[in-house]
């Protein structure tokens, strides 16, 4: 297999140092570079089969400025932006500056080298590019990354230390729960389908049997909706540009119409099982 020869800038001298020698261990050839100026004389002495520049290098949006630099003078190299929590407007801008992918700092190595791997064994420079995907496709093929993302959050979160569960029990039917939302994006409406409806309602009984008092079933939903958010904010270069701002509304939508099923079903088991005694009431 050829040397694969990454060009990283970066204006971060602890990352200059620490991530360019991981990529090596991976087999990347890597010249490092701090600012603009490097990164564009770097251009002109050698050939690059990959960029990862900083958004921010000096100046915020520089990183910009070096993908546009590589786009005209070698247009075959992958150009990859690493950026703090993308704002959608980075997002934009990331699309019309033609950038392959962008990766959220700090960077996870494992995900940042799958992620170059992938794209340069791809054939998306000879097709012309990928089709598209629709955010509903996005949150199945990432169901286990969702379900895992929440539950780390879930199990750091000192909320719910009064509560303790096993994985099993804590993970109740959240990925079933994904699946749902996914369903509800594919059909552009707002109401589960039968099964669905069910498993939020049991979803919102389990936890009041397993303890939960109903501010814990509201943050533990926003933790959920943070997982979802995050997945898709981290891959909207794959998703279709012209449909994300009317998904990311719906995908909303969805999440709040699971959330008043889980929350009515909590309250009547309360209700049933302590008649008169308000949920607001409830000990920790």
């Amino acid at each position: 297999m050829s040397v694969r020869r990454v060009l990283f800038v970066d204006d971060e001298p602890n990352i200059r140092l620490t991530l360019p020698a991981i990529l090596e261990m991976h087999g990347f050839e890597v010249t490092t570079t701090a600012t603009v100026a490097e990164a564009l004389q770097a251009m002109q002495n050698g050939r690059f089969d990959v960029l990862l520049a900083d958004l921010n290098i000096g100046q915020p949006g520089d990183g910009f400025t070096v993908v546009s630099a590589m786009r005209r003078t070698q247009p075959d190299a992958l150009t990859f932006i690493l950026t703090g929590f993308p704002a959608f407007e980075t997002a934009l801008e990331a699309i019309r500056a033609q950038v392959d992918d962008y990766l959220v700092k700090p960077a996870n190595i494992k995900q940042l080298v799958n992620k170059i791997e992938e794209k340069l064994n791809s054939e998306r420079k000879k097709s012309g590019g990928t089709k598209p995907r629709q955010l509903s496709a996005l949150l199945r093929e990432r169901k286990d990354e969702i379900v895992a993302r929440w539950f780390e959050d879930v199990s750091h979160a000192s909320e719910f230390a009064s509560v303790s569960l096993q994985q099993r029990e804590r993970m109740a039917n959240i990925p079933s729960q994904v699946e749902e939302i996914a369903r509800m994006l594919e059909t552009s409406g707002t109401n589960p389908s039968t099964e669905g409806a069910e498993g939020a309602a049991l979803f919102g009984r389990l936890r009041h049997s397993q303890g939960y008092t109903l501010n814990m079933v509201m943050y533990e939903m926003c933790l959920f909706r943070l997982a979802l958010n995050h997945t898709a904010q981290e891959n909207l270069l794959a998703l279709n540009s012209s449909m994300i701002i009317g998904e990311m509304i719906h995908l909303s939508d969805c999440i709040d119409c699971l959330l008043r099923i889980v929350v009515q079903a909590f309250c009547a088991e309360h209700a049933e099982i302590h008649p008169g005694t308000p949920v607001e009431q409830e000990k920790i």
